[in-house]
This record gives structure tokens, C-alpha cells and sequence, in this order.
């Protein structure tokens, strides 16, 4: 396992097999049944964005990698890969908690050529996956960022984030904060089965209206949407709807992708679920990660007119709030409609 991005002189003795750079130790708990948490020591909080990206930010920061999620479609699965982990259950599993990261973030933040960019939280693994009910790291860097003036955003479906709203409105107060929250499945029983370790529907559109009750403005990402399971226009508009019922300030919509080992593991899990829909995906993604542009199109054209019933258009506004690293040209937003097209 390559710990050597995270390196410390640390050695537990134990972890047989493991390199143990970095690495402070391996934890098992009752409470988080069958995770295991391994606490390193990070050298860095911050990581800067290669411009190709063409991100609205050039900022990260991500307190663990791996996420209890288990969001079938997660396109950051392969990331696990480099610490000679699994994309499937070890990403789900297997957890690495950044225990200093909220001090080394502050000592990062303080330095002279520090320029005060927005930081992006979210973008890789959820900060607010339950994991953070145990190591609380997020107070200590949301209060680095704003102590520092330094403006930042949240994305998250975990609504361990109300714990910290007070924090939140108060930092609001003295920089630009947006928060985001993922919400893409209204059905109860299609989010259990792709988004196993995620709060329910019901218990997002909570922390929507709680977010917004608290005076903060609360931009949804309705992303992935997934082709033949939610991109239906019932669903689509139930969805909507019960979104701006919960006082969110917009949304931002875009198809599922499936990059590199995300793939296998999404198709293994559809097979299983939902067979019939294999020899559609094969033809709709065939060897590419995204769906065609005609596919997108036709998306736009069914959403567009939806989230101007639903008054959803300011989601343009609150991007950045919702903007994860992938391609942003997967991004379906509010505003030009697109042909017609019949897929299926």
C-alpha cells in the first residue's frame, strides 16, 4: 500500500503487508461495523488543481479517502487504486482519516503567498460521511478557512452537516461560504440499493430546508442522473418538485459517467439489480466513461423545462458550491434547450 504521499516517522508495528508511512494506525469499532479506519499523519491539506481541469476552483481539501457512501457510480473509486486498495468494497471499507489535516490546513492557509482562493470541500469524498461523526475534522476546517478569510464550499449528501450549521452561519459572516447538497433519487428503494450507506431522500430534503432555515442559500445537485432509472419525467419532475418544496436556490444536473474501474463496478451491480438494462448501458456508453452528446441533449431538453416550473434556475449562481471533479462538460444546467431525441 503506498502511503508515500502522507509521509511521517510513524510505526505502530503492526499491519502486516502494509507499508507504514504515514500510517498511525488501523481502527475497528462495534459502532462501524465491518470499516476499518486507518488515521495517518497528511503533509499537506491543500491540493491545487491542474488548470486542464477548468474547475471554477483551483483548490481541494479532503479529509478522508474512501467513502461509507458506497455510491455504486462514485467516480472517485479508482482513487483507492493508488494505495494498492480495491474500487469496490475496499473504497467502501476501507477508510483514510487525515487526523491532522485541519492543522496542517491552518499552518497552509497562514503562509505569505496564501492568495485567499475559494477551497472546495466535497469533491472527492464526502466530509460529512460518518466517519466524521467520529473524528470531527470538519469544525477544525471550516474555522481554519474562515479565520484565514478564506472563501470555501461544501458538497455533501450527509446530513451530519447540520451539526455544524451554526459554525457554517457563523463563518458566513465573514467569507463567501456556499453549501451544496447531492440529491438525485427520489425513490427510496433505488437509493438503498445504488447509495446503500447514504441518507435517505427524505432525510436530504431535511437538510435542505434546514440549511436554507438557517439563512444560507442551498444549491442541489441533481447528479448522476442515471440513464433508464432516473431520468424518467416523473421522476425527474417528483424530484424537482419536493427540491424547491425544501427551499433549495437551484440545481445543477448532469448524467452519470463511468470512469475506469467505476465501470466494473457499477455494471456488476446492474447486472445483478436491474439486467434487462445491460445491453442498453453497452450501447449507450459502449467503450467511452460518458454518455453521447445526443444523450445529454435530450436530457437537457427534458430538465430545462422543469426547472423553470420549479423556479430551480439559479443553480448557475451556486455552482461552485456543487461542482465535483469531474468533466464539467457533463454539466447540464438550466437554460439552452436541446433537440429532441428518442433513445429508447
Amino acid at each position: 500500500m503506498r502511503w508515500d504521499g502522507q509521509a511521517v516517522d510513524a510505526d505502530d508495528g503492526a499491519l502486516p503487508g502494509l507499508e507504514r508511512a504515514g500510517l498511525v494506525r488501523s481502527v475497528q469499532t462495534p459502532e462501524f461495523d465491518g470499516i476499518t479506519f486507518h488515521e495517518v499523519l497528511c503533509k499537506s491539506a491543500l491540493n491545487k488543481m491542474p488548470e486542464e481541469s477548468q474547475l471554477p476552483f483551483r483548490f481541494t481539501v479532503n479529509a478522508f479517502r474512501g467513502c461509507s457512501h458506497s455510491c455504486r457510480y462514485c467516480f472517485a473509486r479508482p482513487t483507492h487504486e493508488y494505495l494498492d486498495l480495491d474500487a469496490g468494497r475496499d473504497f467502501d471499507s476501507q477508510i483514510v482519516v487525515k487526523t491532522n489535516v485541519a492543522a496542517v490546513l491552518r499552518k497552509e492557509l497562514g503562509r505569505r503567498s496564501w492568495k485567499r482562493e475559494h477551497v472546495a470541500l466535497g469533491t472527492n469524498t464526502d466530509p460529512y460521511q460518518r466517519a466524521e461523526g467520529r473524528y470531527r475534522l470538519m469544525p477544525g476546517i471550516i474555522r481554519a478557512l474562515a479565520e484565514s478569510a478564506t472563501p470555501f464550499s461544501i458538497l455533501t449528501k450527509g446530513t451530519l452537516l447540520r451539526r455544524d450549521l451554526p459554525l457554517l452561519t457563523l463563518a458566513a459572516r465573514q467569507v463567501p461560504v456556499s453549501i451544496g447538497v447531492s440529491l438525485a433519487i427520489h425513490d427510496p428503494d433505488l437509493q438503498k440499493s445504488i447509495e446503500p450507506g447514504t441518507p435517505t431522500p427524505k432525510a436530504r430534503l431535511d437538510l435542505i430546508r434546514a440549511i436554507t432555515d438557517a439563512g444560507l442559500p442551498c444549491n442541489v445537485m441533481v447528479a448522476p442522473v442515471i440513464p433508464f432509472l432516473t431520468d424518467s419525467v416523473r421522476h425527474l419532475d417528483g424530484l424537482l418538485e419536493s427540491i424547491a418544496d425544501a427551499g433549495a436556490s437551484g440545481v445543477t444536473v448532469f448524467p452519470m459517467h463511468l470512469r475506469g474501474s467505476t465501470k466494473g463496478w457499477f455494471m456488476n451491480w446492474l447486472s445483478t439489480e436491474h439486467p434487462a438494462l445491460v445491453r442498453q448501458y453497452r450501447q449507450l456508453y459502449g467503450r467511452a466513461a460518458y454518455v453521447p452528446p445526443e444523450y445529454k441533449a435530450w436530457l437537457r431538453q427534458r430538465v430545462d423545462p422543469l426547472v423553470d416550473r420549479y423556479g430551480l434556475g439559479g443553480g448557475a449562481k451556486h455552482r461552485e458550491a456543487g461542482q465535483p471533479e469531474p468533466d464539467r462538460r457533463e454539466l447540464v444546467g438550466a437554460g439552452r434547450p436541446g433537440p429532441a431525441l428518442t433513445l429508447f
